[in-house]
């Protein structure tokens, strides 16, 4: 079988994470933290391009590895249009659409645009892996109560989906036999339903669907947040990252660490154990509804995210759920990994590849 080099890129707001593998075994990976006087010099995140290109390119060659030996490079996906789960070409329409000014807003789009660009260079190919905008939802799941809103996937699309095939390797069945219930517990919560290969629902982690989670307060009750939108109080922007910067743990207790919420829950903090018995409460009730979706038949339930390497939660998780089907754990989150499996599944045919292109 030919051995395959791939430069792996993940941006994040104020990170840039690039990792080069050599078919499924990591050769190097490293993050670069930004200080945020250098960001605050660009306009906008898509003005970064070759100030976190140079620096991905300077790395690499300080690791003594030659871009001629690479066979592809994968990045990660960012805020496109809604596409069906799997392996993408990013073509010059998914380009595009990475620079549109909505996309170009989070980070993650520019990991695509770095990706495209160096891929030029080299005259290689370049792929994307089940980015966050995955909609493999069912029509009545796109239902939200009110004709004018309908309701989006944005979910941990990637990471979710890359427990869900090692879960069913584990199971010895294949993913597209498989249900799960897959709960991605990170800085946002999302609860996929799982079936023969597909996230026929979840809730949208980004937007406010859910549990709340150590910094998004989830779910509200929208006459409250109507009351607090018109009090005149804050502009829009301050309710904004109220809901998706400043809730949940951070809200409740001042931090959005969760292994310092344990710590102080440990220390006999009576408000950190009530919050975080309270997210898992509210995680679970995510997962006995998405139970239902699957109308009760379930292969496994995924816990995985960093915050899955609680025993507290994933304790409180399970006491709860486990009735339902068996919990399995799968701590902390392997993007890198996940990216390489799913170019590695084009490169060698196991999967064709889709276009942005064909779909737009």
């Amino acid at each position: 079988m030919q051995q395959h080099n791939l430069l792996v890129i993940n941006l994040g707001s104020t990170s840039t994470k690039y990792a080069v593998y050599c078919d499924e075994t990591c050769v190097f990976e490293e993050t670069i933290r930004h200080p945020s006087e250098e960001l605050g010099a660009f306009s906008d995140i898509l003005s970064q391009r070759e100030y976190r290109e140079t620096a991905i390119l300077q790395g690499v060659e300080a690791h003594g590895f030659s871009l001629e030996k690479l066979t592809a490079i994968v990045a990660r996906g960012g805020l496109t249009e809604p596409l069906p789960g799997g392996t993408f070409v990013v073509d010059e329409a998914m380009l595009a659409a990475l620079c549109d000014a909505n996309a170009a807003k989070h980070a993650s789009s520019l990991s695509g645009v770095i990706g495209y660009h160096i891929a030029q260079k080299l005259h290689l190919p370049v792929y994307t892996v089940d980015p966050v905008v995955t909609d493999e939802m069912s029509e009545l799941a796109h239902y939200s109560g009110l004709k004018d809103i309908r309701r989006r996937s944005i979910f941990h699309a990637l990471n979710q989906k890359s427990v869900a095939r090692h879960a069913a390797k584990q199971l010895g069945k294949r993913y597209e036999d498989c249900r799960f219930i897959v709960v991605h517990m990170g800085g946002g919560i999302s609860v996929g339903a799982h079936e023969n290969g597909k996230v026929i629902d979840n809730n949208n982690a980004l937007d406010g669907d859910g549990p709340f989670s150590p910094d998004r307060t989830g779910g509200l009750p929208f006459g409250s947040v109507v009351d607090l939108c018109f009090s005149g109080k804050y502009t829009r922007k301050e309710v904004y990252d109220m809901f998706i910067k400043r809730g949940g743990l951070l809200s409740y207790i001042g931090t959005n660490d969760g292994r310092t919420a344990e710590n102080m829950a440990s220390a006999g903090d009576r408000d950190a154990a009530m919050a975080l018995e309270a997210m898992a409460y509210q995680v679970s009730k995510e997962i006995g509804a998405q139970s239902t979706v699957l109308c009760g038949k379930i292969d496994a339930i995924l816990l995985t995210g960093g915050l899955a390497y609680s025993k507290l939660i994933t304790g409180y998780i399970t006491e709860r759920v486990s009735f339902l089907a068996p919990v399995m754990l799968f701590p902390g989150e392997n993007e890198m990994l996940a990216l390489t499996e799913g170019a590695l599944r084009a490169l060698r045919g196991e999967e064709t590849p889709k276009r942005y292109s064909d779909i737009y």
